[in-house]
């Protein structure tokens, strides 16, 4: 029980730190990642040993699962193309480079140099969404920077099983072979997705408790990762599959009241699991660092040159794939489209953000290699990854906002609003329509459809005022929000005074919150 209470003051502090960068306007990853090496500096910190079996089963698969869930199916059949190329092409060009610059400037061999750049190949995307959240990305780029970064990832962690297999577990792989592993990981992990989505979503489909619905959208990852490891597969490649899939098929599986279960308790576990991972980064590397120190093996240029490394390839890949990108849409003549042959390329190669992925995958080198001897450079190797890690989050993090607002790339406010606007208007005018054709075919009283209508009517014509009076919008969600709070006070004071039972006041006071949340908009 030692360990209890040390995980909930770790996720106490995690939280309470998070909650700061929220109000500082400031990336909560990168907050927590400064705050935790600034706490394993401390004097009398303990050294941090993170378990990677915690981290890939427990951790990594809830996160991964959001992220894939929150894409845009639309846009991401729009920019598959350069997902693809990003997610592969540069993933192989990263780990090679690494490899290369690392057997240069340290002792390490060339097989363990590609292990490192298996590790670090990849974006993360936990990391990369949490980031992006404040970042008002046009939604095309906004998906095209997430996908990278899910489908990067499965690339990645293949990459690093078969450089585990070829440089510590003393096997040998011709390219052939190569090609072929990669391609029953990744085979295995879409048909353990595929298989694990089916499953969910006939059980859903069957299922009208949101109680049980929102336990299966919980579970769903969980039991597609250990489904595809179960048979040697990529876990995380089933994991994203299962997130993308599900997330198309969410709004013919689940009810608006599942919706709302299960966005509460996926926000909730979201929030939390980042929180801790991102803090738990920067507590690992100072233990790290101590034990390099004190077997003199230098880390810090490594780190550094790899870092450079990294953000050099990925320039030298995303400026001309924009550069060919922007060459096809001209000549199907969408100029208008276009917004400018430098901005997007630079946020691109800012955006690549490593995270909790690669932390697992350096956390997984094995202690040994297939003679029973302690693997020579894993403390090196794993001080160079964490060193890269740090420095993504903290730098890139911090100024990676900054940047978006200097290109001018990030989607005005207005721009929203409007958006907004125009969208509550059609879907008004087509409520009224609706109800229209129902009186007119005399299958609902007249009374009843004047009723609705009117307040359809209302609604659309308050926002057309806002679009012209800005504030307005604001003012009458203000109004209806303290209504509510009027209401809920009245409902207190009824349920104290015995005149409403326990039951009705849970009833009654859930209306009230979805009432209330209803009217809870920023924009």
């Amino acid at each position: 029980m030692h360990g209890v209470p040390v995980i909930l003051l770790l996720v106490l502090a995690a939280t309470l730190v998070a909650a700061v960068a929220e109000r500082l306007r400031v990336p909560p990853p990168s907050l927590l990642v400064t705050v935790g090496v600034a706490v394993a500096l401390l004097p009398g910190v303990p050294a941090i040993q993170v378990d990677p079996q915690i981290i890939s089963l427990i951790v990594l698969p809830p996160l991964l699962y959001a992220s894939g869930e929150d894409l845009s199916w639309p846009e991401l059949r729009r920019t598959w193309k350069p997902v693809a190329v990003l997610s592969v092409g540069l993933v192989l060009a990263s780990a090679g480079a690494v490899a290369v610059a690392t057997t240069l400037i340290t002792d390490i061999p060339l097989s363990l140099g590609f292990l490192l750049g298996a590790v670090l190949a990849s974006t993360d995307p936990v990391a990369v969404t949490a980031l992006g959240r404040r970042l008002a990305l046009p939604p095309r780029m906004q998906v095209l920077v997430q996908a990278e970064s899910l489908f990067n990832d499965a690339t990645s962690l293949i990459l690093f099983r078969i450089a585990v297999a070829v440089a510590v577990a003393g096997g040998t792989l011709s390219a052939g072979q190569t090609v072929l592993e990669f391609l029953r990981l990744a085979g295995g992990g879409v048909l353990a997705g595929l298989l694990t989505t089916a499953v969910a979503s006939l059980v859903r489909w069957r299922t009208d408790d949101s109680v049980v619905e929102t336990v299966i959208i919980v579970m769903a990852p969980y039991a597609a990762y250990t489904t595809a490891e179960a048979v040697g597969a990529s876990g995380v490649t089933a994991v994203v599959v299962t997130g993308v899939l599900l997330g198309i098929l969410a709004p013919r599986l689940s009810t608006p009241t599942t919706r709302l279960h299960a966005a509460a308790v996926q926000s909730t576990t979201v929030f939390l699991l980042e929180s801790v991972i991102f803090a738990l980064i920067g507590l690992t590397l100072p233990g790290i660092v101590r034990r390099l120190s004190a077997a003199d093996q230098p880390w810090l240029l490594a780190g550094l040159v790899v870092t450079v490394v990294l953000l050099v390839v990925r320039i030298a890949w995303v400026f001309p794939l924009a550069a060919w990108r922007r060459g096809r849409q001209r000549g199907r003549g969408a100029k208008a489209r276009l917004p400018g042959s430098w901005r997007v390329p630079v946020v691109l190669s800012w955006a690549g953000a490593r995270g909790v992925v690669p932390l697992a995958a350096a956390l997984s080198i094995p202690l040994t290699d297939s003679a029973g001897l302690p693997l020579p450079y894993r403390d090196l190797l794993q001080a160079i990854a964490a060193t890269v890690i740090v420095i993504s989050l903290i730098v890139q993090g911090f100024t990676l906002a900054p940047l978006v607002r200097l290109t001018g790339l990030a989607v005005p406010a207005e721009h929203e609003r409007a958006e907004l606007a125009e969208v509550r208007l059609r879907l008004a005018d087509t409520a009224i329509d609706y109800v229209d054709s129902r009186l007119d075919a005399e299958s609902v009283p007249p009374v009843v459809a004047d009723r609705v209508r009117r307040s359809l009517s209302t609604r659309a014509d308050l926002v057309r005022e806002s679009t012209a009076a800005d504030g307005l919008d604001a003012e009458y969600r203000a109004l209806r929000r303290a209504v509510v709070a009027v209401q809920r006070a009245e409902l207190r004071r009824l349920h104290d005074s015995g005149q409403a039972g326990e039951q009705t006041r849970r009833r009654v006071e859930r209306q009230l919150d979805l009432e209330d949340a209803r009217y809870t908009d920023e924009l």
